[in-house]
């Protein structure tokens, strides 16, 4: 999975894989208000890949469920954060964090709760008027 991953667009496949696996949750009797959708970040994915993800976060609110995003301490941030140490990367895990909090994520997983709680809080405070 990690070796050598291909997707012809990452983020059209992640959103048609999550579409499929919601629908068969609500098949099986799931509401989708109760459904959280993980767009994988880290999981078989190149930098590329992820920051694609990143990037398109927004995208997966068409899928009418509320989105996880959990990429604290992944190898992408320590790549292009020069921090080879997973432990290091808290700065960087914050600044993604803080992207999809304003791509309408609802559900952020951290290792750095209470500074990841910090930004958070700044950053609603400066963004609470602007929408």
């Amino acid at each position: 999975m990690q070796d050598a991953p291909t997707y012809d667009d990452v983020l059209l496949d992640v959103l048609d894989m999550l579409e499929e696996r919601v629908a068969a949750a609500e098949a099986a009797g799931i509401p989708r208000d109760r459904i959280l959708v993980d767009p994988g970040i880290g999981f078989g994915k190149t930098v590329a890949h992820n920051l694609a993800l990143v990037r398109g976060l927004a995208a997966f609110h068409g899928l009418g469920c509320a989105i996880l995003f959990g990429a604290s301490r992944k190898r992408f941030i320590g790549t292009i954060g020069d921090a080879p140490l997973a432990r290091e990367r808290a700065p960087g895990s914050i600044a993604v964090a803080l992207e999809a909090l304003r791509q309408g994520a609802q559900v952020l997983r951290v290792h750095d709760v209470q500074e990841t709680r910090q930004a958070a809080a700044l950053w609603s405070a400066l963004n609470r008027d602007a929408t």
